[in-house]
Order: structure tokens, then C-alpha cells, then sequence
């Protein structure tokens, strides 16, 4: 297998779609005519990074009008705090809002995984650098968020710059969900389907490992509720953007099924 390509940040993925983070973590910006969203909140060990980009193009952080969470887990809400100081909105299903209020390290009791890490880090030693990367970038000391702005079902968010849809596809956590931009093609699946698991160093289309996912059973069903979905361009909470289209990621996932 060829050796992905080296993590750029701030790369332009799609039209007027930057992808931010580093290479064990994802999270997006949008640029859309009546305003900024961003798909995931990141590390806070990222926060220089984002400024940064935000600052090139002549924007602040008060230029995001919302934050949309696929999911409350710390790798992708350690920015959402510092973004409501701000005046963004932040989105979360209601079934992860409790992580966001009590605290990142919560997660490990709202949305216990069904699997321990440890069989993982003894069979690939190297995958222990995944959760030290998270702990050395801030995950599990982030601020609480409260007053955030839930949803308890599929339903279009039309507060929202570019109106998305947001899916429920529980599984990874309760509240895990994926957000269509129907008009741009462009499906946002957090970790409901990821093209790379730091975990097992699988690489393509996937559901993450049982080490990370709390209902695994929930999660393969939450596949046939993507495929029903129109999209061109998948882009996962983890991995590479895929752009060979929505029914062929799914069904690389159920072939390679969970670890």
C-alpha cells in the first residue's frame, strides 16, 4: 500500500472547503456566501494553527457563525469553547450534548467504547501514538460547552450558512451525525465512517475499531442510512477525503467490517 500523502493544513479539499487539523485528526471550514461553518472543532493544540489560517484570508474567529459536531468525542470539540466565546453557534445531537456539558473526559462513561484499547496497542505497539497525540494536543483537558444549540432527529439546519442536513447515524457515539451540503455534494461523516483508524492503521472507507466505537451493531446499520444519502465527496473525521463516491465508500466498510 502506498504511503498516504503528507498532511497539508488549511488544503483546499473541495470548492471553497479547507481541511484543518493534522494527520490523526480532521475538521473542516466552509466557506459559504452567508458565512463561515466549521465541521468539527479540532484539538486545542490546533488553535494557533486555525487563527492562523483564518487570519490569511483576512478573517477572525468571530467570521464563524457556526460550529456543527458529528460527534462530542475531545478530538473534535477543543475548539467548540473558545468559537462560543466568540459567537459561533455550536451543534450537537442531543444524545452527545451531555459530553460537551459535563466534559471531555466524560465521554469514556456517556459513550463507553465496547472494546479496551489495550488488545489494539498489544498487537501494533505504534498505535499507542494516537491517544498521546490527543493527550499531548489538549483533548482531555478542554473547557465545558454549555448552551449549545441540539437536534433529536434528521433535520435541516436552516440557521445554518448553506442550509445542511444533518443525519443521525448513531453507533460510534449516540449521537453521532453526518451533515449533507446537498447542493456542493458533500457529505461530512465524522466518525461514522473514516478512511483511516489510528487505532488499527487501516487505511480506506472503514467504520472505526471497537476500540473507539461504543455500539457497534448501531454503526454498520448506520451504513445503509449513508448510502441513501447523494453525495460526490465523503470527508471523515479521520483519513483522506474520498471522492469515489458515497455507495462505493460504504461498501468498502461492510466488506472490511470492525475490528
Amino acid at each position: 500500500m502506498s504511503r498516504p500523502a503528507p498532511f497539508v493544513p488549511g488544503k483546499q479539499v473541495a470548492p471553497g472547503v479547507y481541511c484543518l487539523g493534522d494527520d490523526v485528526v480532521n475538521f473542516y471550514l466552509i466557506e459559504q456566501a452567508d458565512g463561515l461553518v466549521l465541521i468539527d472543532a479540532g484539538l486545542p493544540g490546533h488553535f494557533a494553527q486555525f487563527c492562523g489560517h483564518l487570519a490569511g484570508s483576512g478573517r477572525s474567529l468571530g467570521d464563524i457563525r457556526a460550529v456543527l459536531l458529528t460527534h462530542a468525542h475531545p478530538d473534535h470539540t477543543g475548539l467548540a469553547s473558545r468559537l462560543q466565546e466568540a459567537g459561533a453557534q455550536i451543534w450537537v445531537h442531543q444524545q452527545d450534548a451531555a459530553i460537551l456539558r459535563r466534559g471531555p473526559r466524560s465521554a469514556l462513561r456517556l459513550a463507553k467504547p465496547e472494546r479496551s484499547m489495550l488488545p489494539y496497542l498489544l498487537g501494533r505497539p505504534g498505535a499507542i501514538r494516537t491517544p498521546l497525540h490527543l493527550a499531548r494536543q489538549g483533548a482531555f483537558t478542554a473547557p465545558k460547552v454549555t448552551n449549545v444549540r441540539t437536534f433529536s432527529a434528521d433535520q435541516r439546519l436552516e440557521e445554518v450558512p448553506g442550509s445542511p442536513q444533518a443525519v443521525a447515524v448513531p453507533g460510534h457515539t449516540p449521537g453521532s451525525t453526518a451533515y449533507l451540503f446537498a447542493g456542493r455534494g458533500l457529505l461530512f461523516t465524522g466518525d461514522a465512517l473514516v478512511t483511516y483508524d489510528g487505532l488499527t492503521g487501516h487505511r480506506g472507507p472503514a467504520l472505526v475499531c471497537r476500540g473507539f466505537t461504543h455500539d457497534s451493531t448501531a454503526a454498520l446499520a448506520s451504513l445503509d442510512r449513508l448510502d441513501d444519502l447523494d453525495a460526490t465527496t465523503l470527508l471523515p473525521g479521520h483519513g483522506q477525503p474520498f471522492a469515489g463516491g458515497l455507495h462505493a465508500a460504504v461498501q468498502q466498510a461492510r466488506q472490511t467490517g470492525l475490528s
